[in-house]
């Protein structure tokens, strides 16, 4: 909804994915996560082609922006567990030519923020505060932790075929 701050549209996301899937598969535990990365109180979502890449790219170079992160743990019972993840990564300023061969690579593509930070766009990241799996798209560390809160055992022995 607009005028919804980022952090709080990005929870009622992972939120509304989870439940989509939970009402195909009530028996079934559920993982939803939405992501979103903000420049200033703007939201910069996936650009639809490499102008708007560049547009977004040259807003993020040489400044800090934040990822949001919600992951929505839903389970048989009523079980409901969130978390939300921030992370804050200031890319170096890089001079134009290099922008439109990062462009080139078209790792832009499909990506809010027009970049991959697990692949070549890691060579934009001059710094990163926070866990590097949630800028990747999925914080584990908390999924971990809800696992853990809501009695998986992550260490469980697995019975051999038969």
């Amino acid at each position: 909804p607009a005028g919804l701050p980022a952090d709080e549209a990005v929870r009622m996301l992972a939120v509304r994915k989870a439940r989509a899937v939970q009402e195909r598969h009530p028996e079934a535990w559920v993982l939803g996560a939405d992501q979103m990365v903000e420049v200033g109180r703007d939201v910069l979502g996936k650009p639809q082609d490499r102008d708007a890449a560049r547009a977004q790219l040259q807003r993020l170079l040489g400044n800090t922006h934040v990822i949001h992160t919600a992951v929505c743990l839903l389970g048989p019972g009523g079980h409901h567990s969130e978390t939300l993840e921030d992370a804050r990564l200031t890319f170096f300023p890089v001079p134009p030519e290099e922008l439109e061969r990062y462009l080139d690579t078209g790792e832009w593509e499909g990506c809010a923020g027009s970049y991959r930070v697990e692949g070549r766009g890691q060579a934009l990241l001059q710094k990163l505060e926070g866990d590097r799996t949630n800028v990747q798209g999925l914080p584990m560390l908390s999924v971990v932790r809800l696992l853990r809160q809501a009695g998986f055992d992550l260490f469980a022995r697995r019975q051999a075929p038969a």
